[in-house]
C-alpha cells in the first residue's frame, strides 16, 4: 500500500511538470515564429523577394533553414505571412475592424479622426510597404502570389470604405472611395517617401491636404449623432 501511494504520489508531482513543459514549448515555437517572421520582414523589404533566400532568413532569425521550412513549408508561404503580420504589426488572428485601432477611428472630432486614420495608414505602410514591393516583384512571374496580390487590395479596399464610413459616420460614393484606395496605396508612399524624398510628416500632412480637396465639404461635417 506504502508503495502505491509513493506511485501515486510521483505521477500526481509528474503531470504538472509535463504541462508546464507543453507550455514552455508552445511559446518557444512561438517566439521562433515570431523571430523568423521578423527577419522575413526585413529581408524582404531590403533585398526583395529574389534576393530573399530562406538560408538567409534563417541566419538573421537565429535558426536553421529546416525550420524555416518545418514552419512555412516554402518562401512563398513565408511571404504571404510575412504581409499578413507586416500589415498589422503582429500575428495575432483578429480582424482589422476588430482592433482597437479601427474603433478609434469613431471618436472625437472629423479632423481628428482623419488625423488618426491618416497615421494608421502611415505606420501599416511603414511596416510592411517593404514586403508588398516584395509580392509585386514575386507575382510577376507566379499566378498565386498574384492572386494573393489582388485578394489584399481588396481586403484594403474593404478596409477603407469601413475605416471611412466611421470616420465620416456615411457611406462615400464608389469613385471617391476608389480614388482615395488609390491615394492610401502603398505604391503612393514608396514614391512620396523614396522617389520625391517626403518624410513621414510631410507624407501624413500630403495625404491630409489631398483628402480635404476630394472629399466633398459635406462629407467632412460632424456625423449625425
Amino acid at each position: 500500500m506504502q508503495a502505491m501511494s509513493q506511485r501515486a504520489a510521483a505521477t500526481s508531482t509528474e503531470a504538472p511538470r509535463r504541462r508546464y513543459n507543453s507550455t514552455r514549448r508552445a511559446l518557444q515555437a512561438a517566439q521562433t515564429r515570431d523571430d523568423v517572421l521578423a527577419a522575413a520582414i526585413r529581408l524582404f523589404t531590403t533585398s526583395g523577394w529574389a534576393a530573399t533566400t530562406v538560408a538567409a532568413v534563417a541566419s538573421e532569425a537565429g535558426v536553421s533553414a529546416e525550420t524555416v521550412y518545418g514552419g512555412f513549408g516554402s518562401k512563398k508561404n513565408l511571404l504571404r505571412a510575412a504581409i499578413d503580420v507586416a500589415v498589422v504589426g503582429d500575428a495575432d488572428p483578429i480582424p482589422f475592424i476588430d482592433r482597437e485601432e479601427f474603433h478609434r477611428l469613431g471618436r472625437g472630432t472629423i479632423a481628428g479622426r482623419l488625423r488618426a486614420g491618416v497615421a494608421l495608414q502611415a505606420n501599416m505602410h511603414e511596416r510592411s510597404a517593404g514586403v508588398w514591393r516584395a509580392i509585386i516583384e514575386a507575382a510577376v512571374g507566379d499566378p498565386e502570389v498574384e492572386s494573393w496580390r489582388i485578394e489584399l487590395e481588396r481586403g484594403r479596399r474593404l478596409d477603407l470604405r469601413r475605416s471611412l464610413a466611421l470616420i465620416l459616420g456615411r457611406d462615400l460614393d464608389t469613385p471617391t472611395i476608389d480614388l482615395l484606395w488609390v491615394l492610401l496605396g502603398p505604391e503612393t508612399y514608396l514614391k512620396l517617401m523614396g522617389d520625391a524624398g517626403y518624410d513621414r510628416a510631410r507624407y501624413e500632412q500630403f495625404l491630409l491636404d489631398a483628402i480635404e480637396r476630394i472629399l466633398p465639404r459635406t462629407a467632412r461635417r460632424r456625423p449625425p449623432s
